[in-house]
Formats: C-alpha cells, sequence, structure tokens
C-alpha cells in the first residue's frame, strides 16, 4: 500500500507570503515606472525592484528584467556586510565591479528599520539613457571603463532621510539632460521609500518575529523545490559552444563555451574555454554572468518557485578570472551586460537541452540590439533602446514573434512617444516576415524598425547575431542574422558614427531558431 508524502511546509500559507513581498515589489515599479522622467524608463519600463532580508538575501521580486534582478540578488549580501546601516539610508551606486552592471543602471539601496531594528531592504535598478558618457545614450563601442561614463562607487545618497545635495550635484553637473536625470532619480527615492513603508505595514501586521520565521521558511521551501527540479537533471556532463560575432574593436569569433556537470553532489556550471576578456566592452562582471545562469535554471522551476535566496541555490558557477565571463576590473562592459549575458543564457540552455530534451526551446534572437543616438551641446539630448526580435521554437509550438526574450523583459518606444521628444521619425516598424527558422516548428520573426533623421545626430550600436545566427534544436534551422543599414548599407554590428539631417537608419532584428524536421508533404 502507497503513502502519501507530505510537505513540511505549509505552501498556502508561504504562498500568501511570498505573494504579499511580490505586491511590494510590484507597486514599487509601479511608482517608479509613474514618476520617472525619461522615456527609458518611463515608457520602455528599463527598471526592476527587490526586498531582500537583513543578510541582503533576497527575499522577493517583481516580474521585471532579469540581468537586473539576479545581479543584484549576487552582490547584495557583499553590499550589505560593506558598512553600518541607519534609519534614513539610502545608497547609490553603478561600479559593475561592487554590485552593478554597467555604468547607465543605477542602483538604490535603503535599508528598512521598525522599531529601531533592522529587518531589510528595498532596492531598485533602473537604466539612464545618459550617465555621462561622451557618446550620447552612454552605450559607446568602448575600450575602457571610464569611457562608459561616471562611476559611482557605493556611496549615500540619503543621510537621515535627506539627500546629499552636493554629491547628486556633482552627478547632475555632467549629464546632458540634468533635470530630465533629476527626476529618474527622485522616481527611484520615492520607490524605494513606498516599498520601506510597505514592509515596515508587512511586519507590523505579523510581527517580528512571525516575519522572521515566515521568511526563514520561504527561504527553506524554494531550497526544497529547487533541489527537486535539479534532481530530474540526469547525472552527466553536457557542453555547449556558441559565437559573439565580434567586440568592434578587431577581435571576431569570441567562443562562450560551457560545460554542465551534473552528479549527486549538484550542477556545476564551469565557463573553462570561453574567450579571454576582450579590448571591447563584452565583458561581464561575475554578477551579470551568475545572472543568466540563476535565470535558465529558474525556468526549470515550478512556477510557483518563490523568487527568493533559496530558489538561486543548488548551483554553484565557474569562470577563470580574467575571462569574458568573469572580467577583471576595470575592463570595458557596457554590451556585457546586454549581449554577453544573452549569449551565456544560449549557452547554458544548449548544454541542457541535451540533458532535457524536448524542454527547451531553439535559440531566441540572442542580442538586444542596443541603439543609443542623440546630439551633445546646449540643445543635446540621449536616446536609448532595446529591439525586440524572434523567439526559438519548441517542440509543441512556433516560437513568438517580436518579443523581448531572455534578459530583457522591457518594452518598445512607442512611436507617438519616440517622435514627441526626439527629433526622430519612425518610417516603417513592421514583423521581419520569414526571418524564423525552418522547422517542423518555425521560430519567431524578428521585427524591421526604421529611423529617419530630423537633424545631425551621433548614433552607436552595439548589436550581436549579425554573423552567428539563432540555432535551431532537433534538426530545425538557424533563424535569419540581423541587419543594420544607414541609408540601404549595411553596417558593422557595432559601430559609432554621424547620422546627418534625412538619412534612414534600418534595424532589421533576428528571428528565433526552427525546432524539429520540417517534413514536406
Amino acid at each position: 500500500m502507497s503513502t502519501l508524502k507530505t510537505s513540511p511546509f505549509n505552501s498556502v500559507e508561504l504562498g500568501l507570503f511570498s505573494s504579499a513581498i511580490a505586491a511590494i515589489c510590484e507597486e514599487m515599479g509601479a511608482m517608479l515606472g509613474r514618476v520617472a522622467f525619461s522615456p527609458n524608463i518611463r515608457d520602455r519600463l528599463d527598471y526592476s525592484c527587490a526586498l531582500f532580508n537583513r543578510e541582503g538575501h533576497l527575499l522577493g521580486q517583481a516580474t521585471h528584467i532579469p540581468v537586473h534582478l539576479g545581479s543584484m540578488a549576487f552582490a547584495m549580501v557583499d553590499l550589505v556586510e560593506s558598512r553600518e546601516w541607519h534609519a534614513g539610508d539610502m545608497l547609490i551606486l553603478n561600479d559593475p565591479y561592487k554590485g552593478g552592471t554597467h555604468l547607465p543602471d543605477i542602483t538604490l539601496v535603503a535599508p528598512v528599520f521598525v522599531a529601531d531594528e533592522l529587518v531589510g531592504f528595498c532596492a531598485n535598478r533602473a537604466h539612464h539613457a545618459d550617465i555621462g558618457s561622451d557618446a550620447p545614450g552612454s552605450m559607446p563601442v568602448s575600450r575602457t571603463l571610464a569611457e562608459e561614463g561616471i562611476l559611482i562607487p557605493p556611496t549615500l545618497l540619503m543621510r537621515n532621510a535627506k539627500v546629499d545635495e552636493d554629491f547628486l550635484q556633482s552627478i547632475l553637473q555632467a549629464l546632458t539632460s540634468p533635470d530630465t536625470s533629476r527626476g529618474d532619480f527622485n522616481a527611484q527615492i520615492a520607490a524605494n521609500l513606498l516599498g520601506a513603508g510597505r514592509l515596515q505595514e508587512l511586519v507590523g501586521e505579523l510581527g517580528t518575529v512571525e516575519f522572521k520565521q515566515q521568511q526563514s521558511s520561504l527561504q527553506a521551501w524554494a531550497r526544497s523545490l529547487v533541489s527537486q527540479s535539479l534532481a530530474d537533471i540526469p547525472a552527466g556532463q553536457y557542453q555547449f559552444q556558441d559565437y559573439l560575432d565580434d567586440d568592434g574593436h578587431g577581435h571576431n569569433d569570441i567562443p562562450v563555451r560551457v560545460t554542465v556537470n551534473v552528479d549527486d553532489s549538484g550542477v556545476e556550471v564551469d565557463f573553462a574555454g570561453t574567450a579571454a576578456q576582450v579590448e571591447g566592452n563584452l565583458n561581464c562582471p561575475m554578477p551579470v554572468t551568475a545572472a543568466a545562469v540563476f535565470y535558465v535554471f529558474r525556468c526549470l522551476m515550478p512556477s510557483h518557485t518563490p523568487a527568493c535566496h533559496g530558489a538561486l541555490q543548488g548551483v554553484n558557477i565557474k569562470a577563470p578570472a580574467g575571462c569574458l565571463v568573469n572580467a577583471r576590473s576595470c575592463a570595458a562592459v557596457a554590451a556585457g551586460n546586454v549581449e554577453t549575458s544573452s549569449r551565456i543564457v544560449d549557452v547554458v540552455c544548449g548544454a541542457l537541452a541535451q540533458a532535457l530534451p524536448g524542454q527547451f526551446a531553439a535559440a531566441s534572437q540572442g542580442t538586444m540590439n542596443n541603439l543609443a543616438m542623440g546630439r551633445r551641446g546646449s540643445q543635446g539630448w540621449d536616446y536609448y533602446e532595446t529591439l525586440a526580435g524572434g523567439m526559438g521554437a519548441s517542440g509543441d509550438c512556433d516560437g513568438r514573434s517580436a518579443r523581448h526574450s531572455h534578459m530583457t523583459n522591457t518594452l518598445n518606444t512607442p512611436v507617438e512617444v519616440l517622435e514627441l521628444n526626439y527629433p526622430l521619425r519612425i518610417e516603417k516598424y513592421a514583423v521581419r516576415r520569414g526571418s524564423g527558422g525552418e522547422g517542423q516548428h518555425r521560430g519567431g520573426n524578428g521585427v524591421t524598425r526604421q529611423y529617419r533623421f530630423l537633424e545631425d545626430a551621433e548614433v552607436s550600436l552595439l548589436t550581436e547575431r549579425r554573423k552567428y545566427p539563432p540555432w535551431g534544436l532537433e534538426g530545425g534551422l538557424s533563424a535569419k542574422c540581423g541587419r543594420n543599414e544607414l541609408n540601404g548599407q549595411e553596417l558593422p554590428g557595432k559601430v559609432r558614427f554621424d547620422a546627418l539631417e534625412g538619412q534612414t537608419l534600418t534595424i532589421n532584428t533576428p528571428g528565433g531558431g526552427g525546432y524539429g524536421i520540417k517534413f514536406k508533404n
């Protein structure tokens, strides 16, 4: 006679607690998006919010951007342990080697106290289109970190609930549109203040003892769910290698290699064999690499798995110091956060697809198609956006078209917003038909977006999958590569150039790979 296996956890109670934490994070994000000034944050929703416990372990997050959230979770413990916290503090940073990702992503962290006791932290990270780079949009084709903008080490922006105006002004004076940037900083401050207030209310309702017990049980529940998911991966060694096109400075065909080792001791993700860090800005600090790896394994877990620290345990990551995915300070990193992180997802998915046939889709577009432009001077402006593409097909359906996928979870900039705020006109915005890979199930299509310049501008492109296409699975064919054109003439994947009034820039984004062999009738 079989016996019913019971769980030591009250999953209903913990689910409610986890949902309450997530709701606070979602409300923080709603505040940040509504109050921000710049289209990149207000309309594209290029931001993320999360809560952490007093030790800096992830407690919950909103359904925002994986590369933001995973890297914050990886780095917060060191940030928390690095100082003594007081009520009314708020920390600011963007240093990629001290808890950040790349310089445009600015993080604000605030401690939360209840009756003089530290109970946790709220944090948000938002992408600022201008962080002081010489290249408008602050996503240059750079060689050094110094070229990418202002470096902000972990510094108190607020003390005793008051903004350090001198410090904030030292940042704003280096930016093209300080009033807009000030509005974005205020939005980030407001989001953290809201999150702190809501967390205090939750602790007040539960009591500090019950709150600590609930969060401890939540982490244990998540660890148990993760353990069950990882146990479903057959023991073995699974390898996959893919390539980045180039770094924009003469380094081409850059390998990203992973070996996933699964045995009784757990799961190890080893990047030995990956290229050394490069002269260009494809380099990743370790928190970004960890975010990409955690994202893939999170996709294997049950949908009800809490998004907390316990869900990030059980996978050991190894990467040689000084390699592309564990770069040494102060290597340039602007594209590592967006492009290399996408390729890390591709190779980890490719390896695990061997272990778990039928559970992974073919490669999605594998690039964020970063476009930054603007003009310096008294009437200067900065614009930045990422573009959607095709998603990979799976064993039971075609890939979706015109979607942001994997490490990005932002929106397009609406045409009306773009044309209202910038000297640009969108001539064409359409699905790029036929760009998805053929197969039993076809990969999703990319997009075509064409910009006409209404005045001269400086433009930077950081794009990938212009040479190495998104791959198919189980006999499915690769998708079409992306293509960039200025007035019909092909441009490199990574380039900075001056566009003249009247010229058109066309970005054709990659599709997703196909799945399975297509049989002809």
